[in-house]
């Protein structure tokens, strides 16, 4: 095999790149040259068989003219020739002449044609696949142009609703969903710098307003000092928080068993002498509702809700916590009494950052966050409503399988502080 010939620079010359436009043109061609080649042996044999020494039949083409004299389409016969056995025989030679004749013609002039037919066709399916890739290709650069900075472009793929119109869309939805979340990062990102820049502008102010002052005091020190171990103390739930949400989102490396009453009875009992505080009333039925999932996750889901019920509340107001079991699954129902809420409001309130009154300062408005990401990562879904009264009542249905017997596990509890 002698070696490809090198350019001008040297180079050995580089192959054709292998695009799914060649591919599908190699493989048109490749298949109708053989659909060629089978149907011009399907037509040899049978052609052959219908013409063969078995075969004593003249073609309806092909007529005997016994004068000698043979027009167009005859063999001639010589007159006087002999025998009628004899005529048969000199009839029988003549044909195969004839049929031997047309079948090596057919031999020699049809890879010929076939091989200027596939010739068309390659070219045929170079223009069909362009035409078929057409699509692939505006979708291609429409991709390339989007980017982080301007997702909001679409495709907005036209043509028949077929496959590739249906990749089109989907597309779109991708993108669509990405720049829905690079907005909620952007979003998240500012707002959390903004809530982490302001204590320590504060602590720094207050310092400053210290140091610059000759006549501060050992008291006043003191003072800044439980000042600046309260903004401390914020910024650490604060940062815990947002190391939770992070978590919750990323999703569950590993699921246990867990009892929802357990769990919540816990989370309720530690923060029963901040609503005694604030003098709200609770009350809980706790029923058992296993379900699979993490328990530190699950507890900081009811941690939150209990917080924000009793956060926004009113005075003398109630806080109502309930688990059990119902329809196949695991619930989690808290209801508090409190200011009137918007229903447009709600789903706002699910959102990082994002408080009710936005002067509040009470709070990081990262708790209903929290609880909607830890759902997610369980796939639990979350029903929340404002009760024409004030207050928010929000239900969380975990997905579990049903025990044989719940109701029977453990009989309700009612408690009252």
């Amino acid at each position: 095999m002698r070696p490809r010939p090198k350019d001008a620079a040297g180079r050995w010359p580089r192959l054709p790149r292998r695009s799914a436009r060649l591919r599908l043109t190699v493989l048109f061609g490749g298949l109708f040259l053989v659909s060629g080649v089978i149907l011009l042996a399907v037509t040899y044999l049978l052609v052959d068989q219908a013409t063969g020494p078995g075969n004593n039949s003249v073609p309806a083409q092909l007529t005997i003219s016994p004068t000698g004299s043979a027009a167009r389409g005859q063999i001639a016969v010589p007159a006087g020739s002999g025998s009628p056995q004899q005529i048969a025989a000199a009839q029988a030679a003549a044909v195969g002449r004839v049929v031997r004749a047309v079948l090596r013609e057919l031999l020699m002039q049809s890879p010929i044609a076939l091989a200027i037919v596939t010739v068309a066709a390659v070219a045929l399916g170079w223009v069909a696949a362009g035409r078929i890739l057409r699509p692939l290709a505006a979708m291609t650069t429409a991709a390339r142009r989007i980017s982080a900075s301007n997702l909001n472009q679409r495709l907005s793929l036209q043509g028949p609703d077929d496959e590739l119109k249906a990749l089109g869309d989907t597309l779109d939805d991708l993108f669509a969903r990405l720049e829905s979340a690079f907005d909620a990062q952007r979003h998240f990102v500012a707002n959390a710098s903004h809530e982490l820049r302001t204590p320590l502008t504060r602590e720094r102010a207050m310092l400053q307003v210290a140091l610059d002052d000759p006549e501060t005091t050992s008291a006043m020190w003191r003072d800044i000092a439980a000042e600046v171990l309260a903004s401390n103390g914020e910024q650490e739930t604060l940062l815990e928080a947002l190391l939770t949400l992070a978590s919750s989102e990323g999703g569950l490396d590993q699921r246990e068993r867990v009892d929802l009453a357990a769990v919540t009875s816990e989370a309720l009992l530690a923060r029963r002498p901040e609503a005694g505080r604030l003098g709200l009333r609770v009350n809980s039925i706790a029923r058992p509702a296993a379900l699979d999932g993490d328990p530190l996750l699950i507890e900081r889901l009811a941690a939150n809700l209990i917080d924000n019920a009793a956060r926004h509340n009113i005075p003398g107001g109630t806080i109502e916590v309930i688990t059990g079991w119902r329809n196949g699954s695991g619930f989690l129902s808290v209801a508090n009494t409190g200011p009137v809420i918007s229903p447009g409001e709600i789903v706002r309130l699910f959102q990082p950052f994002q408080r009710l009154h936005p002067r509040n300062t009470q709070g990081h408005g990262l708790g209903l966050s929290i609880v909607r990401a830890i759902a997610t990562a369980h796939g639990a879904a979350i029903e929340a409503h404002a009760p024409p009264g004030g207050g928010l009542a929000v239900t969380i249905t975990f997905p579990s399988p049903a025990p044989a017997d719940p109701a029977g596990l453990a009989q309700p509890v009612v408690a009252r502080p």
